[in-house]
């Protein structure tokens, strides 16, 4: 369905409004403010929840990736309250060699998260690393995404992707659960400037062409929470394409999926996604129901996260490799070749 015919809300500076209701729907630009906190949370019977469930229960994610066909990188910064966690790695397409680095914070500490895709910045401090997820807007009113990483291992990271005219970010809110939601800021189809210096080598992120895909995510997540997800971001020819797709989140009254052609925001249908469990870095199918992406993935390699403390647990899974198929937009067919991205098999008790 057109973007134009579903419920749109204005801008707004603040998701939460005075009487702790939230905002649901898409937006036309990124939710200036992300006050989940202010929200009247309340149980499943109607009470109001207590201030530790009020705490304990709020999410947050953070993650910017790099693709292009010398060099791969992903960073992820996620608040669970219980527990604070970063990923990042870099790997060589060439070489295939991958480094990577993962830190994990009890209680969070040592990580504050931005509650702002608009300004302002997530910092990690830790003796492995120091990570820092910016946001910024300028006068012209480009908004402006930044990473920097530094660990004690020696990799680092610089980059910078730019969400300027004509490029139309996919913003929404959905409904989660009997009470709650989640705010998604997503981002995909940009170049990316900057460079990743590790034991890989160096690379200057513009000179070679690299893409990137931007994740803001924030809400009251449902306590068991599960995902699929799919993401490519590059060039066809002289045109700009990124993807975003997933199935089991942001699906209630309002999807995320969608497409960004030269930096036009096309919606696209539900999702599906068809792997061997047994076998995940097999080949994988992914397509919508309206036939717009027609997608095999083949994984090249992958990211994996895996705890479980009984309240808490995570079993995550984000494999890069190369996209082939088709994708329709504007009805027309546009060829993919081995175009890098992502996909993901998630769950989380949180």
């Amino acid at each position: 369905m057109p973007r134009h015919l579903l419920r749109t809300e204005p801008d707004l500076n603040r998701l939460v409004d005075a009487n702790g209701q939230v905002h649901t729907g898409f937006f036309p630009r990124s939710v200036r403010k992300i006050n989940g906190r202010d929200f009247d949370y309340r149980t499943p019977m109607g009470a109001a929840h207590n201030p530790l469930a009020r705490h304990f229960h709020y999410k947050q994610f953070q993650y910017f990736g790099v693709l292009s066909d010398r060099v791969l990188a992903g960073c992820a910064l996620a608040h669970t309250a219980y527990l604070g966690l970063a990923f990042v790695y870099a790997y060589d397409t060439r070489t295939r060699r991958m480094v990577s680095e993962t830190i994990r914070l009890p209680l969070g500490r040592g990580l504050v998260m931005a509650d702002s895709p608009v300004e302002g910045m997530s910092v990690l401090t830790s003796r492995s690393a120091d990570i820092r997820m910016g946001y910024s807007e300028r006068a012209d009113g480009t908004l402006e995404k930044t990473l920097y990483v530094q660990t004690a291992r020696g990799l680092r990271m610089e980059a910078s992707l730019l969400e300027s005219t004509p490029f139309q970010v996919q913003a929404l809110c959905t409904p989660c659960g009997v009470n709650g939601w989640t705010y998604a800021n997503k981002v995909a189809g940009v170049p990316v400037s900057g460079f990743i210096d590790s034991a890989l080598g160096r690379s200057d992120l513009a000179a070679i062409g690299a893409m990137g895909h931007h994740d803001f995510s924030a809400g009251y997540m449902r306590r068991e929470t599960f995902w699929n997800w799919a993401c490519l971001s590059g060039r066809v020819g002289r045109r700009t394409l990124g993807l975003n797709i997933s199935c089991g989140v942001n699906e209630t009254s309002y999807s995320e999926n969608c497409l960004w052609l030269d930096g036009a925001l096309l919606p696209v249908g539900l999702a599906q996604f068809h792997f061997d469990r047994n076998d995940p870095e097999s080949a994988w199918h992914v397509c919508t129901s309206d036939g717009a992406v027609d997608l095999h993935f083949t994984p090249a390699g992958r990211h994996t996260e895996r705890l479980n403390l009984g309240l808490f647990a995570t079993r995550f899974a984000q494999y890069f490799g190369q996209f082939s198929g088709t994708i329709r937009a504007n009805r027309k067919s546009i060829a993919v070749h081995n175009m890098w991205g992502f996909v993901e098999d998630q769950y989380a008790k949180w």
